[in-house]
């Protein structure tokens, strides 16, 4: 059949929910036995995100090819649990970069370059390799940013091309909006939506489907009006209350039937009866009471939460398989060095720093570690949260406060991390790192080989520093326990202390892997060792239905 394209675009506000909506519908439809891939077009720009502040711009999330993309890639793979590539995400500077690249070649044979058709052109093929990449059969192509925006322009404009290029029994544009309701007269207002359509009517594309999201409840006689005025069946408006519970809205979607529609637009017949008999365990699971677990989050954007959106989720899921409730308390690692905030993380059942960059606020992830070291508190450092482990045991058993990395301290006497030897004569900050998916070998009798249950595994990787092997035998004796090692034996890729119950740091991001019914290995057994250390009886949990045995170390 010929590859099936679903286009979401946002109205009113942005940040409406359309990366949770377009992953809910990938999840419908890999259900009923399709093929999906799904694909974010950035407006912005950047090459990718991988330069931009998280404040800017939240988490970056790594592929397995490498590629630095929007953090909504990383709901879609923990949705629809597919493992997505490099075309899934496009921004309007890598478009521009080809095409002004062809230009330079003298590829256009001298001809004006315009934004119609050499940057719409562009933007198309880059759309339709995504099935040609990965094979898929439905493709969900989510616009970012808001209509009306300027910089959207040339994205919808090719969306409105390729309606007609693909044909209309091939494409379907779902617009995902906002009801505002006015507390003073106790309505949801649908008038900004009604602008919101008449906007992208205006630039050619009429909606085929309107998921009117809301805070509140959205009645009959609203919909009935959303559907007169917008031009679309009564059936096509879906009506999508905020869920306190992030993984209710597949089934919050099923149960609009929105599968079935989408299916009858494009004259497609379910290949299997979707059975959500996991999922709805999954759900039931987090809304049951269960005994909290604190874990202290020591990070350096801790203002800005969708910074650390991956390892927040990760948490959580290794909390809803072990039957407990995780509370995240959110520290700002400048905090801990300016003598706030500590007594929080002392009293914590687990401490986790997470990856960052730059010299901010080291000094109180150092802290973080020392705390954890000490006081006997599980702990697990991502990325830079393993290098600043390294650095305060290195400190600890050399005596010496100047121990450090060379990304902080060029001069250190100690360098025990340092720029990786690949990475000396790189200029160009985008890209460069050492990005995506590499082996590690697990060493035996190690807290981490316990954790995965196998002896090799695959893990993304985000990162220019690395552990100094010049120090390797120093800090083993002292009893810091090198338990993942690259397969040529080079890279140190995970280390944990021998005399602690669970203090595991790794290179690269486990977060990045983590899924709603499959958590992360390394999260579980974190969680677990803040459980024990709390005196909090697990149950772990299968979604599959399959219960393990109870935990009562």
């Amino acid at each position: 059949m010929p590859t099936k394209y679903i286009f979401y675009t946002g109205g009113v506000v942005s940040s409406v929910g359309k990366g949770v909506t377009a992953a809910a519908t990938g999840r419908l439809l890999k259900e009923r036995g399709f093929n999906v891939a799904v694909q974010k077009l950035d407006p912005y720009i950047n090459v990718d995100p991988g330069t931009m502040s998280p404040y800017q711009h939240g988490e970056v999330f790594v592929l397995d090819d490498g590629a630095e993309t929007d953090l909504d890639l990383g709901h879609y793979e923990r949705f629809i649990d597919v493992r997505l590539s490099k075309v899934c995400n496009m921004t309007t500077g890598q478009v521009y970069a080809e095409v002004i690249g062809k230009e330079r070649r003298g590829d256009f044979l001298g001809g004006t370059i315009q934004v119609i058709p050499h940057i719409t052109n562009e933007i198309k093929r880059r759309i339709t390799q995504v099935a040609k990449a990965t094979s898929a059969e439905i493709v969900l192509v989510e616009v970012g940013g808001t209509v009306g925006d300027i910089e959207s322009l040339p994205f919808l404009e090719s969306l409105r091309q390729l309606r007609g290029d693909l044909g209309r029994e091939n494409t379907l544009f779902i617009h995902v909006t906002w009801l505002p309701y006015i507390g003073a007269t106790g309505e949801l207002k649908t008038k900004p939506t009604q602008h919101s359509v008449a906007e992208l009517r205006s630039i050619g594309i009429n909606p085929d489907m309107v998921v009117a999201r809301s805070d509140y409840p959205v009645d009959r006689a609203i919909i009935d009006k959303l559907a007169l005025f917008c031009d679309v069946d009564k059936r096509a408006v879906v009506p999508m209350v905020t869920s306190k519970n992030l993984y209710a809205v597949p089934l919050m979607l099923e149960e609009k039937g929105i599968a079935e529609y989408i299916l009858e637009k494009f004259g497609l017949e379910a290949r299997k009866k979707p059975d959500w008999t996991e999922w709805k365990r999954l759900v039931a699971q987090v809304d049951k009471p269960r005994p909290s677990v604190r874990i202290a989050l020591v990070g350096k954007y801790v203002e800005l939460h969708d910074a650390y959106m991956s390892v927040r989720e990760s948490l959580h899921h290794a909390a809803l398989n072990l039957g407990v409730n995780v509370e995240i308390d959110w520290i700002h690692s400048t905090d801990l060095e300016r003598g706030k905030m500590l007594d929080v993380v002392q009293k914590a059942d687990g401490i986790l720093v997470p990856g960052g960059f730059g010299s901010r606020g080291i000094e109180g992830k150092i802290l973080a570690a020392r705390t954890a070291r000490t006081g006997k508190i599980p702990y697990l450092g991502l990325c830079l949260g393993m290098q600043l482990m390294v650095v305060e045991f290195a400190r600890h058993t050399l005596g010496d406060e100047t121990a450090n990395s060379t990304e902080f301290d060029r001069t250190t006497p100690h360098p025990v991390i340092d720029l990786m030897p690949d990475q000396h004569e790189i200029t160009d900050m985008g890209g460069t790192m050492r990005l995506g998916l590499y082996p590690c070998d697990l060493q035996p009798g190690t807290l981490t080989v316990a954790a995965y249950q196998q002896n090799q595994v695959q893990e993304r990787h985000r990162h220019r520093f690395e552990f100094n092997n010049a120090y390797r035998e120093s800090l083993a004796a002292a009893g810091l326990r090198i338990s993942g090692l690259s397969p040529d034996g080079r890279l140190v890729e995970i280390v944990e202390l021998a005399d602690h119950p669970f203090m595991v740091g790794t290179q690269f991001h486990p977060e990045f892997l983590s899924r709603p019914n499959r958590p992360h290995p390394l999260f579980k057994a974190f969680v677990q060792a803040a459980c024990d250390q709390a005196g909090i009886k697990t149950h772990p949990f299968e979604a599959n239905g399959v219960k393990e045995k109870a935990n009562n170390k």
